[in-house]
């Protein structure tokens, strides 16, 4: 049987996979699991509550809510939330346990939990694994006033927002930028806004008018089409996009051009070496990351420790060594002296703010790296647990590679939840790239094939 947590928590369709059924478990359980490892003990626990603007986190946050009330977990609903204020706000609070309800960047039908711990911390791997073992346990229910308490603090976002302009220091400014912000019709539709414009910014924002229909409809960090035509319609100096639950964020240049998540590291990382608050001059990302972005950091004298894909590694990477940098090409990046979590808009605002500082354009940051052409292959239908280790294949990519040299890289990476492996080559031009990739495809095809 599949596990049912995922790298970002409990995904799936709402009211399909993810029904208000599974949501009330979920909760019951995690309260039973972190009551017994001792995260309550000596208080009556208090958790906080959050979801952002989908239609179905309306039912599935009523499911949640009733299931800690019921374990005798006092409540706060915080409403809409982005992921990282609501991560921000557990560990503010002092609360004992954080719920997230968001699918981040997935389709509208689509809904997830994610829940939060003590410092507001994704759970371990093997605290979901013991929640996931408790579900629909028996259990001795509590009665009269031992049963949970549940109540509204709509208020909770001034304090985020905040949060995100503190981040800044007491001097910074970013009077004079003209910026366009797409929230993706989600959770940031107020927050991004409230705090560009908190430090003087010119702002313009499209899709923030979130529905419960319409978010990542064709906008946000994974549709950039119509933020780069605003920043060019109006002049504007930079566009940033984040994703529905706003623990992503893209961005755009003056001219249109898009800078995506490793340019961003590879900014901020010289700003904070400059500063010397880049720990160890090390940043942390992925194996997805562009050999143009680790090219750039090694001229720079800053390493790069990557790790699997997938903003956990990342993060677990950073916690073990004290990295206070970290991310991934799509835009999740961290700054672990400010958050505990992906934050879209707390990235936006520094990459703002290192553009006002500099009197550099973002075109001009982002031109630290040359991105290298990439070209990725999906193979389906193949056995993926032989993909490191069939001698044919491990031989073809060894070739290719030594071909390569510096000029390029080779990656075989099998998919989580498919019989797929992916082929991904990046080479000095695109027409080298696609041609390695196709070679690589078609050996993993003959050798892996399940038929």
């Amino acid at each position: 049987m599949a596990r049912l947590f995922g790298t970002d928590g409990v995904r799936g369709r709402a009211n399909e996979a993810l029904t208000a059924e599974l949501a009330l478990e979920l909760s019951v359980a995690a309260a039973h699991v972190l009551g017994e490892s001792g995260v309550f003990e000596g208080h009556r626990p208090v958790a906080l509550v959050a979801r952002d603007p989908r239609a179905s986190g309306e039912f599935l946050e009523a499911a949640v809510v009733a299931g800690l009330a019921s374990a005798g977990v006092d409540v706060v609903r915080l409403g809409v939330v982005p992921t990282p204020g609501a991560a921000f706000l557990v560990n503010d609070r002092g609360a004992d346990l954080g719920v997230m309800l968001s699918a981040s960047h997935n389709p509208m039908p689509d809904n997830g939990i994610k829940f939060f711990s003590r410092g507001g911390v994704k759970l371990d791997d093997d605290l979901e694994d013991e929640i996931e073992k408790r579900m629909n346990e028996d259990w001795q229910r509590p009665v009269g006033d031992k049963v949970g308490r549940v109540v509204d603090d709509p208020g909770a976002l001034e304090g985020y927002v905040a949060h995100l302009v503190g981040s800044l220091g007491d001097e910074a400014s970013l009077h004079g930028l003209k910026v366009v912000l797409d929230p993706a019709n989600g959770a940031s539709s107020t927050t991004a806004q409230a705090a560009f414009e908190a430090q003087g910014a010119d702002v313009t924002t499209i899709h923030a008018e979130p529905d419960g229909l319409n978010i990542n409809d064709n906008c946000g960090s994974t549709h950039m089409g119509d933020l780069q035509r605003a920043v060019v319609e109006q002049g504007a100096d930079v566009g940033f996009a984040f994703d529905g639950d706003a623990d992503r964020c893209l961005a755009v240049d003056h001219e249109g051009n898009l800078i995506d998540g490793d340019q961003i590291l590879a900014i901020l990382a010289l700003a904070m070496k400059e500063d010397q608050s880049l720990h160890g001059d090390t940043v942390v990302a992925t194996v997805m990351s562009n050999l143009g972005f680790v090219n750039a950091m090694r001229d720079n004298g800053i390493r790069v420790d990557q790790t699997k894909v997938g903003d956990r590694y990342v993060l677990e990477s950073m916690n073990a060594n004290g990295f206070a940098l970290g991310g991934e090409q799509s835009g999740h990046v961290i700054m672990s002296e400010f958050a505990t979590t992906g934050d879209g808009v707390l990235t936006a605002l520094h990459v703002a703010s290192r553009m006002v500082h500099t009197g550099k354009s973002l075109k001009e940051l982002g031109s630290v790296m040359t991105r290298l052409p990439q070209v990725m292959i999906n193979v389906p239908d193949v056995n993926k647990a032989r993909a490191g280790i069939d001698p044919e294949v491990n031989a073809a990519v060894t070739a290719e590679t030594r071909e390569l040299g510096d000029e390029g890289r080779v990656l075989l990476r099998p998919s989580g939840t498919e019989p797929l492996v992916r082929v991904m080559v990046e080479a000095d031009t695109s027409e080298r790239a696609q041609a390695v990739a196709e070679r690589l495809a078609a050996v993993v095809r003959e050798r892996l094939s399940l038929s």
